[in-house]
């Protein structure tokens, strides 16, 4: 069982440090004001939207409910928010009136990427111990039975919270630990083919074909895809920020193209190596048609120097998208061709023949290797 108890404010921790402090205005909003001394030695939790300073930020109302993207990244949203409202439920919580602060009360020390929020309101973190074949098989039956009905039992929907409470994203999940590694592991929502894990699976064989970074991926018991947690490592865990997050773009709708996407990277990366490794996604997303690519399926890296960088690639699957349009337009199309990504490329700084190779060599190899049906 679990209860949530009233709250005024949420301390924000990241690496060991407290990075500031959150509360709530009387209309609702998100107020962040950084830790004094984290002003002194630290450095900004996103560049373009909480600048390192004394000032108090306020949240706007929309897109993320009164929050900031950056601490929206740490809640689950999609599967992770149905299973966590659900487990409310079935705890006697009315999730409509569970507060910001109480949902990252929730979250705690679990949440994905690397900060913590206290005081904690969550459940023991279970992680470490490692699953067997069976155990899995066991999740994604209680995932299915959750999936198709609200009255599974209480057993799975505790099960599915501890493990899967923090994810995000339409499909069934949940994050667990084999061979001393942590990795997020998707199972067929209802209305998948059932090669699903096996189609996500090649394909992100043949990203890595195609020069794209990618953390390590496997199929679990030959039908469930699994990738490699890159928020957590063995040193501990990584700060990780969707562009969502950083620019407080709304990931249920078009709200980016790819040359402002490329911008931000150049932006807060400030290496071109990263920009045409962001380049060579956007090609790639094109080439196979993956035209799921919302804001909040690209995500950025931060160490604890406070230097960014891109985050390996994931939800590589092709789809539909938006209306059958990508969800991040090319040069301002849904639909694009060559002329839109060179356009692109031009804006991030690539050079012609660079930009060219790289839609020619992926083209190729996608061509060659075969798309996964």
């Amino acid at each position: 069982m679990i209860e949530v108890s009233e709250l005024k404010s949420v301390t924000v921790s990241l690496y060991g440090r407290r990075a500031g402090t959150l509360a709530l205005t009387p209309e609702g909003l998100c107020a962040f004001q950084y830790d004094n001394d984290f002003i002194r030695n630290g450095y900004s939790l996103s560049p373009l939207k909480l600048p390192l300073g004394p000032q108090l930020f306020i949240a706007r109302p929309h897109p993320f409910e009164g929050g900031f993207g950056v601490f929206d990244d740490s809640l689950p949203d999609g599967w992770g928010r149905l299973i966590q409202d659900r487990y409310l439920r079935a705890n006697g919580i009315d999730p409509d009136t569970t507060s910001l602060l109480q949902r990252l009360s929730l979250m705690g020390k679990n949440g994905r990427g690397a900060l913590e929020y206290t005081p904690a309101t969550e459940l023991p973190d279970e992680h470490g111990a490692e699953m067997t074949a069976c155990q899995v098989d066991k999740l994604s039956a209680a995932a299915h039975e959750i999936a198709i009905t609200e009255d599974a039992s209480y057993e799975n929907y505790a099960e599915l919270y501890r493990y899967g409470g923090s994810s995000g994203g339409a499909r069934p999940k949940a994050f667990i630990r084999a061979d001393g590694t942590e990795w997020i592991i998707k199972f067929k929502a209802a209305d998948d083919p059932d090669n699903t894990g096996q189609r996500e699976y090649e394909t992100s064989l043949l990203a890595k074909a195609c020069g794209i970074s990618m953390p390590q991926t496997r199929l679990f018991n030959d039908k469930y895809f699994a990738a490699e947690r890159f928020d957590r490592l063995s040193s501990g865990k990584v700060y990780t920020v969707s562009a969502a997050g950083l620019l407080d773009a709304d990931y249920h709708i078009p709200s980016l193209d790819y040359s402002g996407l490329l911008t931000l990277c150049r932006i807060i990366t400030r290496n071109m190596k990263e920009v045409e490794q962001l380049f060579r996604r956007m090609v790639f997303n094109i080439t196979i048609q993956n035209r799921d690519d919302h804001a909040k399926n690209f995500a950025f890296i931060m160490d604890e120097r406070g230097e960014w960088r891109l985050s390996p690639a994931y939800d590589l699957l092709p789809s539909y998208g938006f209306g059958g349009y990508h969800t991040t337009t090319v040069n301002g199309s849904g639909r694009p061709e060559r002329g839109d990504m060179l356009a692109v490329a031009e804006i991030a700084g690539i050079t012609r023949n660079r930009a060219d190779k790289i839609i020619d060599d992926i083209e190729e190899i996608c061509a060659v290797e075969g798309v996964p049906k």
